[in-house]
């Protein structure tokens, strides 16, 4: 006979409806605070959901998280975007399992799920610390448009901050120590 905890465990079915997965998904979009990243964790979430339902009644469960990043591999994606994937099924999988319809033990599984490693380097043409200062120090400091442009490309370079996220900032987000910004307060809100 089972006892009262197995029997609660055994009647959580692992095989998740489109319903559960919709309600999983609004809430870990209601959980971020950064528009980008509901953004991005949206589309993440719905590629997964129908990857997810083209398979023939898959339990979400540990293996076919791992099933569905082979997937993810073999599309050729980058390693960043296998990861931030894998990282809004984690998220999925705890919001069902704080709604009961995912048992604790298979959310665990879920979020020990390794990520892809990042091999290489940074393509690109970066920036060297000198360059940067270069670029921040050529704004015109002769006009009220000069400062505001130093400003921003510092807040861009030195706090690694989008444009949109530059151009909603206000001051009351600013935090400032003997007449130096210090750092951002509340980043993520914007």
């Amino acid at each position: 006979m089972l006892s009262e905890n197995q029997s609660e465990s055994v009647s959580r079915s692992a095989t998740l409806t489109i319903p559960e997965l919709e309600q999983s998904r609004a809430a870990v979009l209601n959980s971020l605070a950064s528009q980008h990243s509901r953004r991005i964790y949206e589309y993440a979430i719905e590629r997964f959901i129908a990857w997810y339902c083209s398979e023939p009644r898959l339990t979400f469960n540990r293996s076919v998280v791992v099933k569905y990043r082979a997937f993810l591999e073999r599309l050729s994606l980058s390693a960043a975007t296998i990861n931030l994937h894998l990282s809004a099924i984690r998220r999925l999988a705890d919001e069902s399992a704080e709604s009961g319809w995912l048992s604790p033990e298979h959310a665990i599984g879920i979020r020990r799920v390794k990520g892809v490693k990042r091999l290489g380097r940074k393509m690109g043409n970066w920036l060297t610390r000198n360059q940067a200062q270069d670029l921040v120090n050529a704004a015109s400091k002769d006009s009220l448009r000069g400062w505001r442009d130093g400003a921003m490309l510092g807040l861009l370079l030195g706090c690694g901050l989008r444009r949109s996220e530059v151009v909603g900032l206000n001051l009351d987000q600013l935090q400032s120590r003997e007449g130096q910004t210090q750092s951002i307060i509340e980043y993520g809100t914007f």
